[in-house]
C-alpha cells in the first residue's frame, strides 16, 4: 500500500497503523508550515516560531553534517530513522535515489511533504525490524544520522547495538560506507554544563547513564570495540564541531583542529545551561596535549574507505548569494587514508547553491587583481583557479600552504609577554598591506587569521573572499584585524584596542565609522537572518555561569518533612537542594526510612504552578492520578485520573504530599520524584486565583 505526496512515495505496507511516539502538537505545526511554505521560507517561520522543535527539525543548516558527502546521480542512500527529513533533501538533490525508513507516519509526512519536488525518494513508514528484511544490499550508503544512540528500541537483544551496527552494515556495499552521527559520551559540553542531549540531565552520559533507559551514547573506544566485536576494522572517525546537530566544521584525524579555532560553544539551543569553565581554553589545551579526539562534542564515523575531504567548513549561515563551503582534499599517501609519503593537498570552495556561483567565481578574478595589487610587496597570494567540470557547479582550488598563521605568532608573542615582537610583527603587517594603496581593489577581510607564514618565511593571503573593487582606508584595515583578533579570544584583552587605535592615529569618530561600516557588512553577508549562534538568545536559552548558578541555590532549595504517623513536623523536616534543574524541571531523591507513613515536599516559598511527571519508589512508578498517593494545597488544573495532573498554588508555603500507607517499604529505600515548577507573581497568581474562584462559582 502506497501513498503519493507529490513526486515521493510513502510506502504504508509495513505500517502498524498508529504512531507510537509524537511530539505533541508542534508535529502538526510542523506539518503545516511544510505544506504551506516554500524551504525558502523556512528560515523565516523559524524567526517567527521562537520554537526549539520547529529550529531543529526546519534550520538548513541540518544538512551539514551529510552535505559534505561526495555523492553523484549514481549513488544509492538509505536512510535510516529519517524523522522529518531533516537531511533527505539533501540527500535527494545529490544522489541518484533515496530510501528513508521511519517509524512514524507524521514525521514521515512531514518528510515527503518538504520533499515533495524530488523523484528519487522513497520512505518505508513502520518498525525497521520489519522493513529492513525487504532492503537490498548495494547502498553506497547506509546513515544513521541521530539514529544509533536509540539502538535497543530498534533491536530487542541481549547485544542490541552490536546487533544493529551488523544489521546495517549488511546493507553496504562493498566499497560503500555505514555512516554514524551521535554525540560523545565524554563531549566537552558535557563537561562543561550542558545537559545530555536526550535525557536534558546533567553528567547523565558522564555518569554512565546511572538511571538507565535506552539511549546510549559512545566514547571514541567504545565505538572501537564494539566495530572489533562485528569484525569491522575499515572505519574513520571525523568529529563535527560544535557538534553533528549544527555543524560549523567536520575535523578529521588527518586535520584536526589547531589551537584557537574551537571557538563557538555556546549552542545550547534546548535548554538552559550552567558556564563551568571556558570551553575554548579547555579545548585548546586538550588540543595542545594531543588528546581532542577524547572530547570532542559529536562523532560522524564511517566504515568503509575514507572520501579525499579531510576538513569540511561550511559558512552557508549567510544570505544564499553569499553561502559557500571550504574543503581540503587530501590525494594520494597511504591506502588506509591517513596520509603519509606522496599525499597532496588543496583547498576548494564550492557555491553551497546556484544564488552562490557568482560569489565563488569572482574569488578567482580577486585572486588576479590582488596578485597585481601587491607584486613586490613581499605579501603573496595564495594561487586559485575557477573549475567547471560541468558536473557539478563551478568552484575554486586553491593552494594547500603549510605554515604558521599570523594570528598564532601574535598568540605566542601575547603569552611570552613579548610586546616588541609583536609590535614588530604588527608593523610589518601594516607595511604590507598598506603597498600601493591607490590600487581600486581591497581585501575587507585582511584579518591576522587569514595570513600564513611559511616554513620559508613568506607572508602569503589563503583567504581573499571578501574583496572589492575599492579603494579602503589602510586604517580600516588594520583596526578590522585588531578588533576581530580581540574579540576571538578572551586572553587577548591584555590587548588595549584603544592604544593602538591612537597608536595609528585613529580618532573616535573613525573609530565609530570603522564599527559601524562593520556592522553594514555584517547585516549584508547574513541577510538580515537570524543567526545559529544567535538562536540560543532568540529561544530564549540560558548560559549561567557558575558562581551566578550556585549563588542561586538557595532559591532552588526544597523543604522535606517526613510523617510517621502523627503529621508533619518542622522536627521532623530537612532541607535539600535540587539534583537537576533544567527549564524548571526538578528532580529530588529521598531515603525513605522505615516508619514514614509519608513524605511532604515544599517545592517553594513563593505562588507556583507545579506539574508533576513522576515518583517512584525503588524504581516502582507511584500512581499520580490517585489521591491517595498525591495531594496537594492547591487547586487542580488537570482533569481527574490524568498521569501527569497539574497544581495551582497561591500561597507562600505550596506542598507535595506524597502518602505511603499503602506503598509496602522496609526503610532505607529511595524515593525519586520529578516535577517541573513555574513560580508567579503575586499579581499573575491572584488574578489566576480570581479567575478560578469565578469559574467554580458558576
Amino acid at each position: 500500500m502506497t501513498e503519493q505526496i507529490g513526486k515521493v512515495t510513502l510506502d504504508l505496507s509495513f505500517y502498524p497503523g498508529e504512531d507510537f511516539y509524537c511530539d505533541g502538537t508542534v508535529e502538526d505545526e510542523i506539518l503545516d508550515i511544510v505544506k504551506t511554505c516554500p524551504p525558502e521560507d523556512y528560515q523565516k517561520k523559524i524567526e517567527e516560531k521562537h520554537s526549539w522543535p520547529v529550529f531543529y527539525h526546519l534550520s538548513p543548516q541540518r544538512q551539514n553534517i551529510v552535505s559534505w558527502l561526495p555523492m553523484d546521480k549514481n549513488t544509492k542512500v538509505l536512510e535510516v530513522g529519517s524523522g522529518m527529513g531533516a537531511i533527505t533533501g539533501v540527500l535527494a538533490e545529490k544522489a541518484g535515489s533515496v530510501t528513508c525508513v521511519d517509524l512514524s507516519k507524521k514525521r514521515s509526512l512531514i518528510n515527503a511533504y518538504r520533499n515533495r519536488e524530488h523523484d528519487n525518494v522513497t520512505i518505508y513508514v513502520g518498525n525497521f525490524n520489519d522493513i529492513e528484511p525487504v532492503l537490498p544490499c548495494d547502498y553506497d550508503y547506509v546513515l544513521l544520522i541521530g539514529v544509533f544512540e536509540y539502538g535497543q528500541s530498534y533491536i530487542p537483544t541481549q547485544t542490541p547495538f552490536e546487533d544493529f551496527l551488523k544489521i546495517n552494515q549488511k546493507h553496504v556495499k562493498k566499497d560503500g560506507n555505514l555512516v554514524i552521527a551521535i554525540e560523545n559520551k565524554m563531549g566537552m559540553k558535557y563537561w562543561a554544563g550542558c545537559v545530555e542531549d536526550h535525557l536534558s540531565q546533567f553528567f547523565a552520559g558522564i555518569e554512565d547513564y546511572p538511571d538507565g533507559g535506552v539511549v546510549r551514547t559512545f566514547t571514541r573506544g567504545g565505538f572501537e570495540k564494539l566495530f572489533a566485536k562485528c569484525g569491522i576494522s575499515d572505519y574513520h572517525f571525523y568529529y563535527p564541531y560544535p557538534d553533528y546537530k549544527f555543524a560549523d566544521t567536520i575535523y578529521s584525524d588527518r586535520r584536526l583542529p589547531k589551537v584557537g579555532e574551537l571557538s563557538k560553544n555556546l549552542r545550547n539551543f534546548d535548554a538552559d545551561r550552567m558556564l563551568l569553565f571556558d570551553e575554548k581554553n579547555v579545548f585548546d589545551m586538550v588540543i595542545r596535549e594531543g588528546i581532542f579526539p577524547m572530547y570532542s562534542n559529536s562523532y560522524l564515523i564511517m566504515t568503509g574507505p575514507a572520501p579525499q575531504t579531510i576538513y569540511s567548513k561550511f559558512s552557508n549561515d549567510r544570505a544564499d548569494i553569499y553561502a559557500i563551503r571550504t574543503d581540503i582534499l587530501e590525494s594520494g599517501g597511504r591506502p588506509d587514508g591517513t596520509g603519509g609519503a606522496g599525499k597532496k593537498r588543496c583547498v576548494r570552495k564550492y557555491p553551497a547553491g546556484p544564488a552562490a556561483v557568482e560569489h565563488v567565481g569572482n574569488i578567482s578574478e580577486y585572486y588576479k587583481k590582488l596578485k597585481k595589487r601587491f607584486d613586490g610587496s613581499g605579501l603573496f597570494i595564495n594561487e586559485c583557479h575557477l573549475i567547471k567540470d560541468g558536473n557539478s557547479l563551478p568552484y575554486v582550488q586553491l593552494e594547500y600552504l603549510e605554515g604558521c598563521t599570523l594570528e598564532e605568532m601574535l598568540d605566542e608573542c601575547l603569552e611570552e609577554e613579548d610586546l616588541e615582537s609583536f609590535r614588530k610583527l604588527f608593523y610589518e603587517y601594516m607595511n604590507k598591506i598598506s603597498y600601493r594603496p591607490q590600487q581600486p581593489v581591497s581585501d575587507y577581510d585582511l584579518i591576522f587569521g587569514n595570513i600564513l607564514v611559511d616554513t620559508n618565511g613568506r607572508w602569503n593571503l589563503i583567504d581573499y573572499e571578501w574583496t572589492f573593487e575599492e579603494i579602503v582606508d589602510t586604517n580600516a584595515l588594520a583596526f578590522r584585524a585588531l578588533y576581530c583578533y580581540q574579540m576571538g579570544n578572551g586572553k587577548r584583552k591584555k590587548l588595549v584596542l584603544e592604544d593602538w587605535t591612537k597608536e595609528l592615529g585613529i580618532n573616535e569618530e573613525a573609530a565609530k565609522e570603522y564599527r559601524a561600516r562593520e556592522r553594514r557588512f555584517q547585516k549584508a553577508v547574513t541577510g538580515n537572518r537570524v543567526s545559529v549562534s544567535d538562536m540560543r538568545v532568540l529561544l530564549g536559552r540560558r548560559a549561567i555561569p557558575w558562581q551566578g548558578f550556585f549563588a542561586d541555590l538557595e532559591n532552588n532549595k526544597v523543604q522535606i518533612f517526613e510523617d510517621y504517623g502523627t503529621g508533619y513536623s518542622p522536627e521532623h523536616s530537612y532541607y535539600l537542594y535540587l539534583s537537576y534543574m533544567v527549564e524548571g524541571r526538578m528532580r529530588v531523591s529521598l531515603p525513605v526510612k522505615e516508619g514514614v507513613k509519608g513524605i511532604r515536599i515544599d517545592p517553594a516559598e513563593t505562588s507556583c504552578m507545579v506539574r508533576m511527571l513522576a515518583a517512584r519508589l525503588n524504581e516502582e512508578e507511584l500512581p499520580l492520578s490517585e489521591p491517595a498517593y498525591l495531594a496537594m494545597n492547591g487547586w487542580e488544573l488537570s482533569k481527574k485520573k490524568e498521569a501527569n495532573p497539574v497544581f495551582f498554588f497561591h500561597t507562600n508555603d505550596p506542598n507535595i504530599n506524597i502518602r505511603l500507607e499503602k506503598v509496602e517499604h522496609s526503610g532505607n529505600e529511595l524515593l525519586e520524584v520529578e516535577f517541573e515548577i513555574e513560580r508567579l507573581s503575586e499579581e499573575t497568581a491572584s488574578v489566576l486565583e480570581a479567575n478560578l474562584k469565578r469559574r467554580r462559582w458558576f
